[in-house]
């Protein structure tokens, strides 16, 4: 019999464990991760285990005299690297399926080149954080009233957290840490890299200091006024990449530029106002146990450090305003290639050079006169 071979399919599986294998399926490699803690709930054995990784801890219930029920409060404390670990996990899905399901499509819908692409789907998934975040910021406000008593920020030092700030900041930790395996996962180019890990570094490092030191109230509205400048910067970005108006374009940078500039000025101001003056009017002492982090040294190591970074993102943004405006006004100047010149008689180009410019007609009655006068000059 004469076996009858079968065409080549050119969509092969990856080799498993390869890298090409890890990066098409890391969604369901984290999602089986993530499984073996939920069903560890479901075991009486590991129930005690799982449940240190899925539940918030460090809860703490307030006695009171009469018969009210207080809402939930909460501390800081070291099973909550347990907490941000788990939902590391379910970060790293959510973003697989938002890049899979909407951002893919939308990508290859508008036909974009490779490098727009990268730049596309990283201002996607910061769009989705920063809005998320600028919303949940906004809601913790209203219901804590951070916004219209302002003075709880350093008169109620170190206060308690609520349930929904508590989850705020662990969402907070969740998405950095998640940052650093998406640079293998989404395939950053290695010039991109360096710029990434710095940014996620920075994002990182203030929400653990402000969590770290108590400021998790103060650092709420700092991340909400923050994260409406960038998204506005974003949503701008992406409207370039899409839309071809040039009109609703500069619109939308115009005011995403003047939001940002506002956000910088306002968090410097706020920031000098909660430790320069606020704190300073309430008694400065310091206990590890209770968390209170209230001296000088402290103070103005954290002041320092937000005005020079607020200071410095401004900076940085009116440097760029400022050169890109010297490149839009500045002539460009297009070096124009002399023509070459065709190698004919010196008396034929000054008679074809006169009568190009004539119509035809004119051109044949030039013709017969010139040809009567040479035979009348013979």
């Amino acid at each position: 019999m004469v076996a009858i071979k079968g065409r080549k399919n050119s969509t092969k599986n990856p080799p498993i464990f390869s890298h090409e294998f890890i990066i098409q399926n890391h969604a369901d490699i984290v999602s089986c991760v993530a499984m073996v803690f939920i069903i560890g709930l479901m075991i009486q054995v590991t129930a005690p285990w799982a449940y240190t990784f899925i539940v918030i801890h460090h809860n703490i219930s307030i006695a009171t005299t009469d018969d009210l029920i207080l809402p939930q409060k909460y501390t800081t404390g070291w099973k909550d690297a347990c907490t941000v670990f788990f939902y590391f996990l379910i970060t790293i899905i959510v973003h697989a399926v938002f890049q899979e399901y909407i951002f893919d499509k939308i990508s290859k819908r508008l036909h974009l080149s490779k490098v727009k692409i990268a730049k596309f789907n990283e201002s996607s998934q910061l769009i989705l954080f920063y809005l998320l975040s600028f919303l949940w910021g906004i809601d913790i406000m209203i219901r804590e009233n951070l916004i219209v008593n302002m003075t709880c920020l350093w008169v109620d030092y170190p206060a308690l957290l609520s349930f929904s700030s508590k989850l705020f900041f662990i969402g907070q930790f969740s998405y950095w840490l998640h940052c650093y395996p998406e640079l293998y996962f989404q395939r950053v180019k290695k010039e991109d890299i360096a710029e990434r890990i710095i940014h996620t570094t920075i994002g990182l490092f203030f929400t653990f200091t402000a969590y770290f030191l108590n400021f998790q109230q103060i650092s709420i509205i700092l991340f909400t006024l923050h994260y409406a400048g960038d998204v506005l910067l974003h949503i701008a970005r992406i409207n370039h990449f899409i839309n071809q108006k040039e009109n609703l374009t500069r619109i939308l940078f115009m005011i995403a530029n003047s939001v940002y500039v506002f956000v910088r000025v306002t968090s410097i101001m706020l920031t000098v106002v909660i430790f320069f003056y606020g704190f300073n009017q309430i008694e400065s002492s310091f206990d590890y146990s209770t968390g209170n982090f209230n001296i000088p040294i402290v103070q103005y190591t954290v002041l320092s450090v937000i005005v020079f970074f607020q200071s410095y993102l401004l900076q940085t943004f009116i440097m760029k305003q400022i050169q890109r405006a010297r490149e839009n006004t500045t002539p460009v100047v297009t070096k124009v290639k002399p023509k070459q010149k065709l190698k004919k008689k010196e008396g034929k180009k000054s008679t074809l050079s006169e009568d190009d410019e004539l119509p035809e007609v004119d051109q044949a009655t030039k013709n017969n006169l010139r040809s009567r006068s040479s035979t009348k000059a013979k």
